[in-house]
């Protein structure tokens, strides 16, 4: 089974479609390859093809106003797919889908990604819209 990397088309076409105004957070879960798979045949763990990612995309996310919000480590499936792990758990925060669009389309960003597509096996990149915290469910 290939796993997800990129959003379609018609999925990226639907998110700046959807340009409310404010904030919006984006629920990263990443799984990594153990070798990741340049096509150009370069060799390097997953973790290392990420680790580039990271440091080559960091000066556009953080140019555009972008911060980590949240960052966990995986531990356990209790509700769901007892197969699926995720070596990599964050909440990105940008100002607006603007935002996001422009650094998808910055040219330093396109070169870095190749490290992410390089690295993951497989991922959900799930937008979210800010709330408040407390401490009741729903």
């Amino acid at each position: 089974m290939t796993g997800f990397i990129d959003p379609t088309k018609e999925t990226f076409a639907a998110f700046r479609a959807d340009d409310r105004p404010g904030p919006i957070h984006m629920l990263n879960l990443v799984r990594l390859r153990e070798r990741a798979a340049y096509p150009d045949g370069r060799t390097a763990t997953g973790a290392e093809a990420y680790a580039a990612y990271g440091r080559e995309s960091e000066p556009v996310f953080a140019g555009l106003g972008g911060k980590i919000v949240w960052r966990g480590k995986f531990e356990l499936m209790l509700i769901g797919p007892q197969d699926e792990r995720w070596d990599l758990c964050f909440i990105a925060e940008y100002p607006s889908v603007a935002a996001f669009v422009s650094m998808i389309r910055d040219p330093v960003y396109r070169q870095a990604v190749k490290h992410r597509q390089a690295a993951v096996e497989d991922s959900r990149l799930i937008r979210l819209k800010p709330g408040g915290a407390g401490v009741g469910f729903g």
